[in-house]
């Protein structure tokens, strides 16, 4: 197993300290759990010209396909 160290002033030290003993796991536990718990932020929305009516419009992800009017007729057709 790989090790890791690196320093935190006393205030930090305590703190990390406390939050594992509260969560009853060693200080390691607590900053393994961290690391993998830690959130990915989200991409920022990429914004395109629509070729219909000329307005930005957030594009689909690349994990998406485009929105089409089919497709919209599709989610709105059991809408009252």
């Amino acid at each position: 197993m790989v090790t890791i160290s690196f320093k935190v002033d006393e205030q930090e030290a305590r703190a990390i300290r406390l939050q594992a003993k509260r969560e009853g796991v060693s200080v390691s536990e607590f900053l393994r759990r961290r690391a993998r718990l830690a959130p990915t932020p989200p991409p920022k929305p990429r914004t395109v010209r629509c070729s219909y009516t000329g307005a930005r419009i957030f594009a689909a992800t690349e994990a998406m396909p485009p929105l089409t009017t089919d497709a919209v007729r599709d989610l709105l057709g059991d809408f009252p």
